[in-house]
Parts: structure tokens; sequence; C-alpha cells
């Protein structure tokens, strides 16, 4: 919305019909928020053009850039590259230095969706898969996700000072009034698209304040430490089969749990058809017993596998080899 008012000032007033085509791009495992926003903002959801990942699920930077270009051609102008840094199935980080470059070269807002990665900066182990985030436009961050500060608190950063003020302010004179005894700044309101809320900043302050950035940091390297943990029992381990090669970057774990009854089966359209039964089932009976519960999905070509999340730093080794075992034991006779 700020980069709307940046290029094209007129379309506050004006509305859309006042500005061209605009286009917004961003990778084929990018979190849905981005579409929706597309659709509230007015330029529709066709108006975001998905770019192709890797095997790993990072934006492919020549794939943007080609997109860009094509866009350009067909007379549209991009406005937006919307960057990932966690993606919510794999976990991935996409490329940011070399999408920097691409925004640069084509003058385009470079926005960054941390919501889900961006409390990895806490941490001296993990920071660099966030390298070149300093270069974005904009950065939003979620510290009610990695860094388990209560829901909600989601942050949005922005480079450039004012524009938010600028973009948003409506002036309400029985609001607003400009002759107040205090420092004006303090009047929020007119900088967002809420006027009254929650002060959500003041849970992440406290929790700063108590816990301070070395205890962030060890409990983001702890779930970190423990989704490795898991993946190096399970990546040989047998009935288990991992999604992508290689280990997670973030603490998403992405396998399969392959049954007995599908053990050496060779691959076919009913082995595919069955084994996307299986993590429902397994989920389902997960629920029933109360014991533990792992989400599941499909992506892509890719039947419903798990997708095992460690984001609470209370997790134990015991608790990791408690969940192999209970999905060994609801999925045996599958």
């Amino acid at each position: 919305m700020g980069y709307f008012h940046l290029m094209f000032p007129e379309v506050k007033e004006k509305g859309m019909a006042a500005i061209p085509r605009l286009v917004a791009f961003t990778s084929e495992h990018s979190h849905f928020s981005v579409k929706k926003g597309a659709a509230a903002l007015g330029i529709g959801t066709d108006s975001v053009i998905l770019i192709r990942c890797d095997e790993r699920g990072k934006m492919i930077p020549s794939d943007l850039e080609r997109r860009i270009v094509e866009a350009k051609q067909k007379g549209f102008v991009p406005f937006l590259v919307s960057a990932t840094a966690g993606t919510t199935v794999y976990g991935a980080f996409d490329p940011l230095i070399a999408i920097a470059d691409i925004c640069k070269k084509y003058k385009i807002w470079m926005h960054v969706d941390g919501a889900w990665g961006g409390g990895l900066l806490m941490s001296r182990k993990h920071k660099w898969k966030l390298n070149g985030v300093e270069r974005a436009n904009s950065v939003t961050w979620n510290p009610h996700k990695m860094m388990g500060v209560p829901l909600q608190c989601s942050a949005l950063l922005v480079r450039e000072e004012g524009l938010m003020q600028s973009c948003n302010q409506m002036h309400a004179s029985y609001l607003f009034q400009q002759d107040k005894h205090y420092d004006l700044s303090y009047d929020t309101g007119d900088k967002a698209l809420q006027c009254g809320r929650h002060v959500d900043v003041f849970k992440l302050w406290l929790m700063w304040r108590a816990k301070g950035t070395t205890g962030f940091e060890a409990q983001i390297d702890k779930c970190l430490e423990l989704a490795e943990y898991l993946y190096n029992k399970i990546k040989n381990r047998e009935g288990y089969e991992m999604v992508f090669d290689g280990k997670p970057q973030h603490t998403n774990v992405c396998f399969w749990y392959i049954p007995p009854s599908l053990r050496g089966v060779e691959d076919s359209e009913e082995r595919t058809s069955r084994l996307m039964k299986v993590a429902p089932v397994i989920k389902a009976r997960m629920m029933e017993y109360g014991t533990t519960m792992v989400s599941y999905q499909p992506l892509g070509d890719k039947v419903n596998f798990f997708r095992m999340v460690i984001s609470n730093p209370a997790a134990t080794h015991q608790d990791i080899d408690f969940l192999i075992d209970e999905i060994e034991r609801l999925g045996q006779d599958l």
C-alpha cells in the first residue's frame, strides 16, 4: 500500500482506476496472504505472478527476472517482489541478495515476508540465512511465532520514514488535533490502517526485557537443534522418507511415514494413492489418542506428508523420540 502511494500518490484520492495495471511477484511456495493482500488492495489475485522454486523451495532469481521482463513487455507495471524468509511448508529462505539486485535493477519495491523466519535474526548461528534482508524496503516479522511472544504480535518495518503516515493519514480533526500539549508523534492512529488497537509491541518489549537477546537466541538455537535431531534420526530410518534432500534450514521437517504394507512396493499410481491416505489417518489417530499432533499437507506433485515444526523451546529430545515411536505405533497396521 505504501509503495502504491510512493509511485502513484493520486491513488489515495482517485482510486485504482487512475493507475496502470500493477503486478506483484512472489514464489510459488509463498504464504497465501500475498494473494489475499492483492485481493484486498483491488489489483486482484491474477496480478500476483508466482515464481518457480528449486527443489528446496527457494525462489529461482533467473525465473523472477524473466517474469519481470515479460510483464513489462505486456505493458504491466511491476511494483512489488515479496521474498520469503522461512516458507510455511519447507521453511525455505529465498536468496535475498540476488532478489535485492533484481529489484534494484528494475526499480521494484522489495518486501521480505519474515513472518516465520525473521526470528532467526536473534541467533548468531542462523542469522546468515537472512543475509540481504537489510536491503529490503519493508519486512514483516511475527515475534508470536518463532520467538514465542503471546498471540498476536506482528511487526511491519518500513525503510522510508514518514511513508506510512503520508499513505494512511486522514487528518481527522476530531481525533488528531495539531494543537495538543504533548508530542504529536505519539498519535500513532493516523500511521496505520487501524485506529484503535492493542499495543502489541509491549508484549515483545516486556519479553525482550525479561529474556534478553541471548535468551531469545538460546531458545531459537534449541528449536533448530531439535529439528536437526529429528531429521538425523529419521533420514535413514526404516519407514521414513524425506520430502527433500538435505538438512532443513528452519525447524520444518517434512517427511512421509511409509507403513510396512507399502515398503518395497514399486512406485505406481496405486502406491501414491495409498500413501496419500496415510498421514490423514495417523493424524486422526493422534487426535483421538490425544498424545501428539503434527500437521500434514500435499504440495505440488507430492502427496500428503507430515510437516513437523518445532517452535516450543520446552520440547526435549525425549519428546522427539516419543513422536517417532508414536507415528510408528499409530501407522503400523495401514
